[in-house]
């Protein structure tokens, strides 16, 4: 009985957190949304220059100071936490949109799929391993490039030639 009221409890502690995250992305959504407008950017630059103009009626004292970087502060300490959501929030979907295109593509490696699970040390392999594949590929394209080039040249020289004669 206390492992039923267990998973009770485990089961509505999980539909609880997954309401506050998807609470906060909407949250998170909705405030970049706004505060990327440049409305925002006119009202925030309203208050810096409100800010500025009552400077001379404050004496310019501390209180008039702490004011101003108080509120940047905590404006800024938000933030940083609504930038790193809707940044974790794009670059997954972003990782799946490549990833859907890479299993998609015949002949595509899908270990490319599933690159932000390997380590630091594996993407440093896979990336010396990329490096080596594009310079070999640069290579056949130069050769294939070679001969076509060499007889480019060779039928310019000849057109040159004959101008001259």
């Amino acid at each position: 009985m206390a492992n039923k009221n267990h998973t009770r409890s485990g089961t509505t502690h999980s539909n609880s957190l997954s309401r506050l995250r998807e609470g906060f992305s909407r949250f998170a959504q909705t405030t970049a949304l706004y505060t990327g407008h440049p409305v925002c950017f006119l009202l925030a630059l309203l208050v810096v220059i409100v800010w500025l103009v009552t400077g001379p009626m404050f004496n310019y004292s501390d209180t008039w100071q702490l004011v101003i970087n108080t509120g940047t502060t905590i404006v800024t300490f938000l933030m940083v936490f609504l930038i790193q959501n809707t940044q974790n929030r794009d670059t997954l979907s972003l990782q799946l949109k490549l990833s859907e295109l890479v299993l998609a593509i015949k002949g595509a490696e899908n270990k490319f799929a599933a690159l932000e699970d390997m380590s630091d040390e594996e993407l440093h392999e896979l990336h010396e391993e990329c490096i080596k594949r594009a310079e070999l590929t640069l290579g056949h394209i130069e050769t294939r490039k070679a001969p076509n080039s060499k007889r480019k040249n060779a039928a310019h020289r000849s057109k040159s030639h004959k101008v001259q004669s």
